[in-house]
């Protein structure tokens, strides 16, 4: 059967944030939904040693939470940031905030709470069963059937669905059956940055306090490298060291015993050292983990295979957009079921990869771009002058501008591709602008808007002249 009907029964793989949504909302649409995870029950084992602990919660995955009625329940387990705190080194930390608009922040999110969460609701519905402990071997594209061996017996199990939706990560076992079958064409590629990451953690001040300004992703830039902190519930922070792997006085390769880490952050980070007890401890405790994007498509085969989330579109943490790009994932195809009721699933497929792909290619490169100005530009004068005209427009004509940030992360009404092209318009406007010094102190701010609008429409027009050589 290859119609699309709320009779069809689907196979999901992965039970990650992305997989537990998609189960929830198509269980919710009627379909009956097998949903499986090759490790144990997160609310049971605790298991999430080396991966990001916390993530930055936006709008863009509130609209894909919205879709389950979970909204007020996720809200629980925010702590709203609103804004970066740039701590330079010898200099006063400050606060550069993400908009001008009071009602524009991101949260930090516990990955595991907001995983239990939805695993919790998908446990209500009784057209959802979970398996756990089942890592997926293989699957038959054509007859979308997987193969799976359980953890402890080794012993193999094949299900099989009308439509098989692979929410198995960047590692995808779907994905990997897909570049493996040779009856198609299937492109895809793997970008690494030279950096990797570390997780370290903040802990909490007495009575769960902080030991740091809390309503802020804080940020230590040092050109190559950076720190960066978000605040959890309980008081702590959870820090990640991003450093070149190798090629650099202080890298990854060269930070191998206790007295090089501590010479390291006493030489970067010295406000930092006094805040990790256990620095050296919980440097070589934890794993370095890769920062690599993956692109590939198709993203659909044979009308019985799609995948979606990180399998199909992994991106690098820096634009906090990981998470919220595989929400909006599930809120995208749940509006192009909508718009195609009673076509086939080759046709769904379809229309959702040509909806969806270029908006993720469009994020993909946002967020390299952003890792660059993170532990460069932010504490540059010329950056920190844009921010504040920037700042300034949205807090006057809160209508009339959004900058590349509040693009990507507030307007979740307009896709990545434009929120992309728009903000890297902007930004190449007022940069040059300033640096030209055309916009001077004496200007009014309105006029100063004006100036930027027309250069940026003046680039805009530029760049869609080039493009359509």
């Amino acid at each position: 059967m290859n119609s699309h009907n709320t009779q069809s029964s689907i196979l999901i793989i992965g039970a990650g944030l992305c997989g537990s949504l998609l189960a929830l909302r198509m269980a919710q649409r009627g379909y009956q939904v097998q949903l499986i995870e090759k490790r144990p029950d997160l609310r049971e084992v605790h298991q999430d040693a080396g991966r990001s602990i916390n993530l930055a919660f936006s709008d863009r995955g509130m609209k894909g939470i919205k879709r389950v009625g979970l909204e007020e329940e996720v809200k629980k387990l925010c702590i709203p940031m609103h804004g970066r705190m740039i701590h330079n080194l010898g200099a006063e930390p400050f606060m550069s905030n993400y908009s001008g608009r009071d009602n524009e922040y991101i949260n930090s999110i516990s990955r595991t709470d907001l995983n239990a969460m939805l695993l919790d609701a998908c446990d209500k519905m009784d057209n959802i069963e979970i398996k756990y402990n089942l890592a997926c071997k293989n699957v038959n594209l054509e007859e979308a059937k997987a193969t799976f061996e359980d953890y402890t017996t080794k012993e193999q199990t094949t299900f099989s669905a009308d439509v098989i939706l692979g929410a198995d990560g960047a590692g995808s076992s779907v994905r990997k059956s897909m570049f493996l079958n040779k009856n198609f064409l299937f492109s895809f590629s793997q970008d690494y940055l030279t950096h990797g990451y570390k997780e370290l953690s903040i802990p909490p001040a007495e009575n769960n306090g902080y030991r740091t300004f809390k309503n802020a992703l804080h940020i230590w830039p040092r050109g190559e490298d950076m720190l960066i902190a978000l605040p959890n519930l309980d008081g702590s922070f959870t820090v990640t060291l991003f450093l070149p792997y190798s090629d650099s006085d202080y890298c990854f390769d060269t930070l191998t015993t206790p007295e090089m880490v501590t010479e390291y952050f006493e030489k970067e980070f010295p406000d930092v050292l006094e805040l990790i007890p256990n620095l050296a401890e919980e440097f070589f405790d934890n794993p370095t983990g890769p920062l690599g994007t993956i692109k590939c498509s198709p993203w659909h085969c044979y009308g019985k295979n799609l995948i979606l989330g990180d399998a199909a579109h992994a991106i690098v943490p820096f634009y906090g957009q990981g998470m919220n790009a595989s929400f909006e994932d599930v809120a995208v195809f749940d509006d192009i079921l909508d718009a195609h009721e009673g076509e086939s699933w080759e046709a769904i497929f379809k229309a959702y990869e040509a909806a969806r792909k270029p908006d993720t290619d469009a994020i993909a490169n946002l967020a390299v771009d952003n890792f660059h100005e993170m532990k460069e530009h932010t504490a540059s004068d010329l950056f920190q002058q844009k921010r504040k005209l920037e700042m300034a427009f949205e807090a006057e004509f809160p209508e009339d501008y959004h900058s590349k940030y509040s693009l990507v992360t507030f307007k979740e009404d307009i896709g990545y591709k434009e929120a992309k092209m728009r903000g890297r318009a902007q930004d190449k406007a007022i940069l040059n602008l300033l640096d030209d010094g055309k916009l001077p102190d004496t200007l009014p701010l309105k006029e100063k808007l004006n100036i930027v609008n027309k250069e940026t429409q003046d680039i805009l027009h530029d760049d869609e002249v080039i493009g359509n050589l």
